[in-house]
């Protein structure tokens, strides 16, 4: 496999599933880890187990270095267990405080547990970049609570004091519900969204967004942009891509809709 481009200016990388890589002026970040290759199983949790039906754009010795992860929740399909075993034992990992306790036990040295609407910096000269938990939700009512707790997240990125910020919502594994209109309210001028689809059901229930889903979202956060990720990677997601772009095209929310396939970019 290539090795990421380290050269080029702000970006999104996909790499696969979740999975993104972030340049944004000195920092890097990684969103989600899952390096399992085709064919291999991956454990979802709650009993359900999936085959990877796709092959991810990198790996982690591909990796440049990584400023921090920033992870959504403990699912296998999020962080499995090639993550585990080969990304840095120091790397700050940015996510629930259900998944950070997990990370302590794995070895891993800084991982950084964030409530709800609190929020991690990092400073590298001029620049900043904060990372602020949103709200998630894996699924409804009792559901919810047997699922992972679960984090999405807004990233603010400027490049110096005096430098617009650029935002960035990472969705996490969700589907809707009242809270995510606090986002809203919140960071009502929002550049990009990088969406999870893929309409999983546990139990017969849904539990991630899907094709509708995630129109419904855009419509209600209005982002410029939107990179749709998490989908047809693996057997449990049933909700297909190309059912969420043409709802896109039928319902035309206010959102430039970028699909992107593993291994491409988008400048930021």
């Amino acid at each position: 496999m290539a090795h990421l481009d380290v050269t080029s200016g702000d970006s999104l990388t996909f790499v696969g599933t979740a999975t993104v890589v972030l340049r944004l002026g000195p920092f890097t970040l990684l969103t989600d880890p899952n390096f399992l290759h085709r064919g291999q199983w991956s454990y979802f949790g709650q009993g359900l187990f999936s085959r990877r039906r796709t092959e991810p754009a990198l790996q982690p010795a591909d990796l440049p270095p990584l400023t921090a992860v920033v992870l959504s929740h403990l699912h296998g399909d999020h962080f499995d267990r090639i993550a585990a075993r080969e990304l840095p034992r120091d790397v700050p990992i940015v996510t629930t405080a259900h998944a950070a306790g997990w990370l302590q036990r794995k070895g891993f040295h800084a991982p950084l547990p964030l409530a709800m609407w609190r929020a991690e910096s990092f400073a590298d000269g001029d620049a900043r970049l904060t990372v602020t938990s949103v709200p998630a939700r894996h699924g409804p009512g009792v559901l919810n609570r047997v699922l992972p707790p679960v984090m999405g997240s807004v990233l603010e990125y400027r490049a110096t004091p005096e430098s617009d910020v650029l935002r960035i919502y990472l969705s996490g594994d969700t589907v809707l519900h009242d809270e995510l209109g606090e986002i809203r309210a919140r960071f009502p001028e929002l550049d990009l969204a990088v969406v999870h689809l893929g309409g999983t059901r546990a139990f017969g229930v849904l539990v991630t967004l899907d094709h509708r889903g995630g129109v419904d979202l855009l419509n209600l956060l209005e982002p410029r942009r939107a990179v749709p990720v998490h989908f047809d990677d693996y057997g449990l997601f049933h909700s297909p891509v190309s059912s969420f772009l043409q709802e896109v095209r039928e319902r035309k929310p206010p959102t430039e809709v970028c699909l992107l396939q593993h291994g491409e970019s988008l400048p930021l």
